[in-house]
Order: structure tokens, then sequence, then C-alpha cells
């Protein structure tokens, strides 16, 4: 088994020795932030876009990134050089930090971990399937380390035999619980929807594309029975075909025209042959 290290604030230690102590309010309460990105061949994926992210989740939870944007650029590079995995998935975690009565803030813990993750273009083809859910996740804009409701609903998806849940509410459909959602409509304009979500950095690269009718804007459950394609995106996903939601086929249960060629375009911008 490789050797793999983990930073936890500004030391580098082995993973099967990493630790934060019970009282860190990421176990208390569940208060943290996060953020996931991708290395390619050695080179991260969108870095610039995803701390962005991270910086203005930390802001909005009140909590403070140790290192200043070129000084985590560093430390990432420095874990990536000791793991020596050019293809992974290396998260960002930002803790509530240590807390006396277990709710007050403490000094944030940085935890950076990272995992040998290869995309698999084979996943597109076969799609997925979404069953839809009244809900509405607090502070929708801030990755927080708050999946509640998202792993509570596991047996409901298995039960209406899908593969994830698509949140809606009075506002109209939302997000996935770790993907934004798009829809094809019968002209071909591409939408997604535009209020009480995370902006995914998927999901804004598909909308800085060129060439393409895209748009973010309300989308209502009502819509569905008559969309063309719909599709989810990430950053492990990229881009996956939606093929049937709440038991109803979705275009002709295949992979559609304009989802593939989204699909072949954010390979592109990755890098992925």
């Amino acid at each position: 088994m490789s050797v793999n290290y983990v930073l936890i604030n500004d030391d580098f230690v082995l993973k099967e020795d990493a630790k934060i102590l019970i009282s860190d309010l990421s176990v208390q309460r569940g208060y943290g932030v996060f953020d996931f990105f991708k290395t390619i061949h050695g080179e991260p994926v969108f870095l610039d876009d995803h701390l962005d992210r991270l910086y203005a989740s930390a802001a909005e939870m009140y909590l403070t990134v140790p290192f200043n944007r070129d000084g985590l650029k560093e430390i990432i590079r420095q874990l990536m050089n000791k793991n020596d995995l050019p293809d992974s998935g290396i998260r960002i975690t930002l803790t509530g930090g240590y807390s006396e009565d277990g709710y007050t803030l403490g000094k944030p813990n940085l935890v950076i971990t990272q995992s040998a993750f290869t995309f698999d273009k084979t996943g597109f083809d076969k799609g997925t399937r979404l069953v839809t859910f009244v809900h509405q996740r607090q502070l929708p804009h801030v990755k927080t380390i708050d999946y509640l409701q998202a792993i509570r609903l596991q047996h409901f998806i298995k039960q209406n035999n899908a593969d994830d849940v698509l949140y809606h509410s009075a506002s109209g459909i939302g997000e996935c619980p770790r993907s934004n959602f798009f829809i094809v409509t019968n002209n071909d304009e591409i939408i997604t929807p535009d209020k009480n979500i995370l902006h995914g950095i998927t999901r804004k690269k598909i909308l800085q594309l060129t060439g393409l009718n895209t748009a973010s804007a309300a989308i209502y459950p009502e819509q569905i029975a008559a969309i063309k394609e719909a599709f989810i995106t990430s950053t492990t996903k990229i881009v996956l075909p939606v093929l049937n939601i709440n038991g109803n086929t979705i275009g002709d249960g295949k992979p559609g025209t304009l989802t593939k060629t989204i699909f072949k375009r954010l390979l592109g911008l990755q890098g992925i042959e």
C-alpha cells in the first residue's frame, strides 16, 4: 500500500495518524466548510475557482483560512509532491475549531486530504435516474459539510429505484446534493436553476461556453415532462445525462445531442482524452 500524507493545519502526517479532537465543532455541531477539486496529470483543475469558493464559504461562516491564497497553493503543491498521485481528488476542509462549550467558534482546523481519482468516461452512457424531493438546503450558496438530509434520503432514493435525489421548493427546482441540474428545452435552450443553489464550478464553466444558448433561470417541476434533455454536473461527474426523473423517461432515454457536446467540451477543458 502506498504512503499517503494528510495536512492538518501546518503539519504533514500519515493518513493513519491524522486526528483532530472530538471537541471540534465539526464533530459537535457539524460546523465547517470544504471544497474539492481534481488533479489531472499532476495539475490541479480549475484551482482558482475552487479557492474563490472556499474563501467565500469560509467568510460566510466566520471562519479564517490560516493561509493566504499563495500560501495555500504552496501547501497543496507540497502535499501533492509528498503523495505523488498525479490523478487525484483533493479535499480542503475548514472546521469550526475546538470549542470549550461545544457551541462557540474556536480557531479553525485546516485539513487537506488527497486520494487517487481517475475519471471514468464510461459512466456517461449509463446516465443517472433522479427522484424529486421537497427540500431547501440552509445557506445553499455555502459549501458546508452538512449533508444530513442527503444521507438521510439514501433509503428513499433506493425505494424509488433512483440513483440520486433532486431537491425542489416553492422557488422551483434546485439541485442534487452533490451536483447542479440542467435541462435542455425543445428549442435547444440550456437552462440551470438560478436561485437557492450552490454555484458549482462545472456549472460556471458551462455557462461560459461559447456558441451555446445557455441561461440561469427558474425551472419548475411541471416543466420536466416537456424537456428534451437533462443532465447534472459536478467536479467528479463532470457531465452526467439524466435519463429518468420520477420514473418518467427523459427524451428517448439516451444521452442527448447537446449533453454529449457539452461533455466533450468539458473533457477538452480539463485535458481528459
